[in-house]
């Protein structure tokens, strides 16, 4: 893209070809972006979220790789969730749904 702009894709390793995340506009380049991103943070609303089959196994995966979490596992009504920092300015969230036999 022109400008130095560019865009980031991201696929599963087990599904290449399945469904495709696209990470776009960046906020340093597109300030509306910027202002949204800085409102969600301040007010501690995470950019998106991601269902995991368990929010323990994961939060205990990615700590492993240096990923700091503002929210450890917590269990809220009937989903486990913690939330995490992109180290590009946004949390995002992860939760499994919790089933009750």
């Amino acid at each position: 893209m022109e400008g130095g702009n560019r865009w980031l894709t991201l696929v599963s390793k087990e599904a290449q070809y399945g469904p495709e995340l696209l990470l776009e506009p960046a906020p340093n380049h597109f300030e509306p972006c910027k202002v949204f991103q800085e409102a969600l943070i301040n007010a501690g609303i995470p950019y998106t979220q991601f269902d995991v089959k368990s929010v323990d196994d994961e939060y205990k995966r990615l700590v492993k790789l240096g990923v700091e979490f503002s929210v450890q596992p917590t269990e809220m009504g009937t989903v486990k969730f913690a939330i995490l920092n992109d180290t590009c300015g946004n949390y995002i969230q992860i939760v499994e749904h919790l089933t009750y036999k």
